[in-house]
């Protein structure tokens, strides 16, 4: 019988990936292991963390997240605000190029920002707030605004789910409904199209043409200094199989280490956890609000009824270490969370989610779960939310399939008889949903917001008369009140935050903590 503890075992003895060949010409390669298959390459596009990741090594952006989670200049040299606070102008840093040769213009960042803008959560907020985004020349980006936004900065320099990465203006010019193909930045790395295999690898190569920031690299910000010519992903679906090829030595980095695994990793000479974010991932169940019967806010309510966040962590992490409950539509220990839904979440109360189904008028519909097979932090959670659902009486249909389809798949506003769905789980970094405007799991934009499309309008009031705030106080208020408002409109379920640690070999250095996995700044000692 083949088992994990045998696979890892056989590691050393026996080749286990057929990896692509590099010349003997001392090029300097890092092999990385993604969580995942990459079929969305548009960072914006999606807030998947593997296209985003992927993002950071084609794009760059005008701001980053410095280590205290502030934005600082990166193609940015600085900004100037007017007396009104109106009137932003960028200033574009020299030496930016992007990767066909031409100039980084001012024109190429405000069609980004204005594509960015439509698409994004946070951006569509900017946007709501914006008269235009344009070009004084070619150095200059002008934003005229319609009222004050204090918060511009933090919203194009945010980290995660879909930054404001800057592509050349043909491209930015691409429809918000229409996916970018053609994959060319201005960041550390080159998108190498020839070489991508759909579920088997991906090759990034060092842009020799890019210009770093003399500042140390933190998070998403400094000196994107690159020390390897190449960067290949390799998809390792099973993570046994990945656990045995880092021990292997047959790749250099594993994103995401399976909890019972992460011992035998602790134990071998050559391999290091390593924790990239420190704030955590907050799982969550997401609902269709365009569709039966999740259209219907009272079965919202009755699902979260019967739901407790225990066995959904227990079933990505053993550890207690390394899971926090949280009661919260916003990730715990986070600057204005506040743990509002302590009377709400976590009741497990299957008789009376009973009741408030039947009192809500569920008609037997069909409920299709999405559910990823090839993603360990996100597969246990369709389980355990099929087994709720049927307890209570609902008509289940737990679909299981790789996670490219379902991120695909749920993009889908279709009925479930036309390929559509009901309920997908995802898992989203902390920092990357911290307040109303970034946190698209509580936006009420409807069919402009992320997938589900939950709309409320009086949400989207709250959330920029918090962007208005004129003190912390006021602020505070609306945080809690939009807070207080996903609880009662239950967009989405919260099922508590847990930390995940990936692998390194011990000789890579470097590393840089972020939402996402950073490939500047790491060097083979």
């Amino acid at each position: 019988m083949i088992t994990r503890r045998s696979l890892l075992g056989a590691a050393a003895a026996t080749p286990l990936l057929s990896l692509p060949s590099i010349a003997q010409n001392n090029t300097k390669v890092l092999r990385y292991v993604p969580s995942s298959n990459l079929t969305i390459l548009d960072p914006v596009f999606t807030p998947a963390a593997v296209s985003i990741t992927h993002g950071y090594c084609v794009f760059d952006t005008l701001y980053g997240m410095d280590a205290n989670l502030q934005p600082v200049p990166q193609m940015a040299a600085g900004h100037t605000v007017s007396d009104d606070g109106l009137t932003w102008e960028i200033t574009l840093r020299d030496g930016l190029m992007f990767h066909d040769g031409e100039p980084v213009r001012a024109q190429d960042c405000a069609a980004s920002l204005d594509r960015w803008s439509r698409r994004d959560g946070f951006g569509q907020a900017l946007g709501a707030a914006t008269e235009s985004f344009s070009a004084k020349d070619d150095k200059t980006i002008l934003i005229k605004l319609t009222r004050p936004f204090g918060r511009l900065l933090h919203a194009i320099g945010k980290p995660h789910s879909s930054p404001a990465m800057i592509m050349p203006e043909r491209l930015a010019q691409t429809d918000i409904s229409e996916q970018v193909t053609e994959m060319i930045g201005s960041g550390p790395f080159k998108w190498v199209a020839d070489e991508y295999v759909s579920g088997d690898r991906m090759v990034y190569e060092k842009f020799e043409g890019y210009v770093p920031r003399s500042e140390p690299a933190a998070w998403t910000s400094g000196g994107k200094v690159v020390n390897f010519d190449r960067v290949i992903w390799q998809v390792i679906p099973d993570p046994a199989t990945a656990a045995a090829a880092i021990q292997a030595g047959e790749v250099d980095w594993v994103a995401s280490v399976l909890p019972d695994l992460a011992p035998l990793m602790e134990a071998s000479p050559d391999v290091d956890l390593f924790r990239q974010d420190p704030f955590g991932l907050v799982s969550v169940m997401r609902f269709n609000h365009l569709q039966a019967p999740f259209d219907n806010v009272d079965i919202r309510r009755a699902v979260m009824k019967a739901v407790n966040q225990t066995p959904y962590m227990q079933a990505v992490t053993a550890s207690d270490a390394n899971r926090q409950e949280c009661l919260s539509s916003f990730p715990c220990g986070l600057p204005g969370v506040n743990e509002l839904g302590e009377e709400l979440i976590n009741s497990l109360d299957i008789e009376g989610a009973k009741e408030a189904l039947k009192a809500a008028g569920y008609n037997g519909e069909r409920v299709v779960i999405l559910n990823p097979t090839d993603i360990a932090s996100i597969h246990p959670h369709g389980l355990i939310t099929a087994d709720i659902l049927t307890k209570i009486g609902m008509n289940v249909d737990l679909q299981d399939t790789d996670w490219g389809t379902v991120v695909q798949r749920r993009v889908s506003k279709e009925p479930v008889d036309n390929g559509g769905w009901s309920i997908a789980h995802t898992n989203w970094p902390a920092i990357s949903i911290d307040n109303p405007a970034t946190n698209a799991t509580t936006r009420g934009l409807g069919e402009k917001g992320w997938w589900g499309w939950f709309k409320d309008e009086e949400m989207e009031e709250t959330v920029a008369s918090w962007l208005s705030a004129q003190s912390e106080d006021e602020a505070q208020a609306l945080f809690d009140k939009a807070h207080a408002r996903a609880l009662d409109q239950v967009p989405t379920v919260p099922l508590g935050q847990t930390f995940q640690d990936g692998a390194v070999r011990k000789d890579l250095t470097g590393l840089l903590q972020a939402s996402v996995s950073l490939f500047w700044n790491v060097d083979r000692a």
